[in-house]
């Protein structure tokens, strides 16, 4: 991803993608179910690195699985490249703890950008302290071990009902999260400013007593003018 997309990507919203990419015929990209476990007052983008569960099997899921250096949880925190954000497939299971503040630090500490799962975190108040955003279902404290089984990294993965695909760009605001086609970053993105702007625009017009017909959307040429010259003004 271009640094100029990320700097976009930065300063729009996910509701603003989402109305970007329904244009493009794409409906449910939106990870449903899941928030910030705590504010950052920034957005979270990168591309995805993917972590997929599975039901957990009795015989292979006992808490000593944990001294595996080989297991995928384990291997997929330190192998998460800088600048990525691990996107957990936990089958919409909030049960179980996709994982805690002490994987979740060592991310932060190897420079993830950002950590969503479709289940829960234990340790939820801690991770909220940290300088990453994260984002859940639900707060968990039984180990992952207990109901999933980490399978595979870095493959296809569906989340919260959201298709990710590894290298999808994710973006995170104070509401949700949404995963943006590699292939339609950097255009979405573009839009997306120009959306935001447009919207900014609309605000102001409306505290102001204006009326939304034939300004949101826009369909009349004066506030097309009047939208120019506030742009002007206001150097957007």
């Amino acid at each position: 991803m271009k640094s100029e997309t990320r700097s976009k990507l930065m300063g729009v919203s996910v509701a603003t993608l989402a109305t970007a990419l329904f244009k493009r015929g794409l409906r449910n990209q939106v990870i449903q179910g899941v928030h910030p476990v705590a504010s950052k007052g920034r957005n979270m983008v990168g591309p995805a690195f993917t972590l997929r569960y599975m039901p957990a099997r009795e015989d292979r899921n006992q808490l000593s699985e944990f001294r595996n250096p080989k297991h995928p949880q384990r291997v997929a925190i330190e192998t998460c490249p800088e600048g990525h954000v691990m996107v957990i497939d936990s089958r919409k299971d909030a049960r179980a703890a996709s994982a805690g503040d002490i994987l979740i630090t060592r991310l932060m500490m190897r420079g993830g950008a950002g950590i969503v799962t479709d289940g829960g975190f234990r340790d939820a108040a801690t991770i909220g302290a940290l300088d990453i955003p994260a984002y859940h279902a639900r707060p968990s404290s039984p180990t992952n071990l207990t109901l999933h089984e980490a399978i595979e990294i870095n493959g296809p993965i569906g989340c919260g009902d959201a298709p990710v695909f590894p290298d999808d760009i994710v973006v995170g605001d104070e509401d949700c999260v949404i995963v943006i086609p590699a292939h339609l970053a950097e255009e979405v993105a573009d839009e997306a400013v120009e959306m935001s702007a447009y919207e900014d625009f609309v605000v102001k017009q409306v505290k102001n007593g204006q009326t939304i017909i034939g300004l949101y959307p826009c369909t009349k040429e004066e506030h097309q003018a009047a939208f120019a010259e506030w742009r002007k003004s206001n150097g957007r």
